[in-house]
């Protein structure tokens, strides 16, 4: 464990599946952490069993974890993590500016995405809310049933503050659970946000039952594209190669546990997009980031031709097949082009 002081409470904002496994992760550590959902009777029912009847049912929360049913009951606390979906953030963030808990000094977004139209990032909505607070990022190929198993995790917290980054890296290492830091807030975001549109394309591909050689190539490309814009937006290119770039497209694109491959894996199979995203409550994030992503490239006049293609297939009308298709009869190109 790191010498650096850990921070002792922490509230954690959004009960789906990873808020979930965060707070339990948190209160292992043995942080004091309060847990709040927007949904009261959900949090009523976690309340009264301990359990998520809707997500990793299985686990149980510790004792000092204090689900919180009203916003205003939120307490200051050392450290506020926001893990709601990114559509809902700036709503989030203006709720909890609202509370006691605004006072906290650290805020950690576990957001993965950009704001459409504006190309703004998580942390970037979160210091407008909460302009007194240190933004700091969580990231990675981090799937909440695994950690919630207790699996062999391992994550990045980005953070343009060095001693800030260490408080919040050593809030998060467990025996399972290992972090490292960057000061690449911008591109670790960026990343963060990108690998879910490849991943719908990496789904895709094996509803078509491509193949894994097309899988392979898909992947490998997708990283090219996740270079090339996330440089043009301010990142470092190091950075997507790290964890919260190619460790989280690779996890990503190939889990089970993936709710973009997911979509991607039945659309390849030939089910419509509205059914898919009507059947279940989990946020597949690479849907409307597509269309954020593809803003952000066309402004930027940066080549993104798979991104292109699932942009077209998610929200211009073509077929799963017409997309993979138009990918493979490209003009050939140099590698590094």
């Amino acid at each position: 464990m790191s010498a650096f002081p850990c921070m002792h409470g922490a509230a954690v904002i959004g009960a789906g599946s990873w808020g979930t496994a965060l707070a339990s992760a948190l209160a292992w550590r043995g942080m004091s952490v309060q847990f709040w959902g927007r949904d009261a009777a959900l949090m009523s029912e976690i309340a009264a069993t301990r359990k998520n009847p809707r997500y990793l049912r299985n686990l149980e929360l510790p004792a000092n974890v204090e689900v919180v049913c009203d916003v205003a009951d939120l307490k200051p606390t050392d450290m506020i993590v926001f893990v709601v979906p990114s559509k809902g953030i700036q709503e989030s963030a203006r709720l909890i500016a609202g509370s006691p808990a605004a006072k906290s000094s650290v805020v950690v977004s576990c957001a993965k995405g950009i704001e459409m139209h504006t190309g703004r990032r998580m942390s970037e909505i979160l210091a407008e809310s909460l302009p007194h607070s240190t933004i700091a990022v969580l990231t990675g190929p981090n799937h909440a049933e695994e950690v919630a198993a207790q699996l062999a995790t391992a994550a990045v917290v980005a953070c343009e503050d060095e001693e800030t980054a260490k408080a919040v890296q050593n809030c998060f290492t467990l025996p399972f659970f290992r972090c490292y830091t960057t000061d690449d807030i911008t591109g670790a975001e960026w990343a963060g946000a990108m690998k879910n549109p490849y991943a719908i394309a990496a789904g895709i591909a094996l509803g078509l039952k491509l193949g894994d050689n097309a899988i392979a190539a898909l992947v490998t490309r997708s990283l090219a594209e996740m270079v090339r814009l996330g440089v043009a937006m301010g990142g470092r290119a190091e950075t997507f190669y790290g964890l919260s770039g190619v460790g989280d497209l690779v996890a990503t694109c190939y889990s089970a546990h993936s709710r973009n491959h997911r979509v991607g894996l039945l659309l390849g199979q030939g089910q419509p997009l509205e059914q898919i995203l009507s059947s279940t409550r989990m946020i597949a994030e690479g849907v409307m980031n597509t269309v954020s992503l593809y803003q952000a490239a066309r402004a930027r006049g940066v080549r993104t031709p798979l991104l292109d293609e699932i942009h077209s297939v998610l929200h211009g009308g073509k077929s799963a097949h017409e997309g993979m298709k138009a990918l493979l009869s490209r003009d050939p190109r140099p590698e590094m082009d």
